[in-house]
């Protein structure tokens, strides 16, 4: 079932090449929910937020260039410095909260999955990097995961804080 969002895609809308707006995690997620629910396999719906929700998160605060200073002349090998810019970064992003048009788009995705498997349904909201692993860099792990996310209150601290975990230490070092 298509539905015209602009910063949300089902996994029965998500192909692996919409790795740039979705990330790899719910690119694949994406894949095997289209191919293999056809065959009788139960996987559980979902869906992602994409990339250019973060984009609107970050311009709608304004913080891009508070975000750009806090990282500028970062040294990865300075443990403390790089936690205290990474704080400074999740803080920034925290503070600027889930704009009202993204929040719309959050709440009437999660009334469909509670539509779809019962009242207060719980999700988890994990981040999914628009960046390929390399043959010498894995980005699995590098962010939070929130399971267990149960109504909108908790659903929308969950986003905001998958958001700001892209600037943890291990995921900016």
């Amino acid at each position: 079932m298509k539905q015209d969002t602009e910063y949300i895609r089902w996994f029965e809308d998500i192909r692996v090449e919409d790795v740039p707006l979705v990330g790899g995690k719910n690119a694949s997620l994406g894949e095997m929910y289209r191919e293999l629910t056809k065959q009788g396999v139960k996987i559980p719906n979902g869906f992602a937020v994409t990339a250019k929700a973060y984009w609107l998160v970050i311009k709608s605060a304004g913080i891009l260039d508070e975000l750009k200073a806090a990282m500028a002349g970062l040294d990865k090998t300075n443990v403390t410095d790089l936690a205290k810019r990474g704080k400074k970064a999740r803080d920034l992003i925290l503070g600027a909260g889930i704009p009202d048009d993204l929040w719309f788009e959050i709440k009437v995705a999660y009334d469909r999955l509670c539509k779809e498997y019962g009242p207060d349904t719980d999700v988890a909201v994990r981040s999914s990097a628009t960046a390929e692993d390399l043959p010498t860099a894995s980005f699995a792990g590098q962010q939070e995961t929130y399971l267990n996310i149960r109504g909108y209150h908790d659903l929308r601290a969950a986003c905001s804080k998958c958001l700001a975990s892209l600037f943890t230490g291990r995921a900016i070092s």
